[in-house]
């Protein structure tokens, strides 16, 4: 994924995670990924892979593809 990409994800994980109303550790709790790998990923500064996708998806329980429409 390019940069723009990575950012636009990282909203959209961050707009299912709000509209959720947990918190970034409660999203860390629940998808087993850390604090800051939240925080990376919300901001578009870590590239992600595959298996977080869909641990976040769980989290939400939502379907990977979800995550990755970008339309908000």
């Amino acid at each position: 994924m390019d940069n723009i990409e990575l950012i636009k994800l990282g909203q959209k994980i961050k707009f299912e995670r709000t509209k959720k109303g947990f918190s970034q550790e409660q999203l860390a709790d629940l998808s087993d990924i850390s604090i800051h790998g939240i925080s990376n990923i919300e901001t578009g500064k870590a590239d992600v892979k595959y298996t977080n996708l869909l641990k976040l998806a769980n989290a939400f329980g939502i379907r990977v593809c979800e995550l990755l429409d970008f339309n908000l």
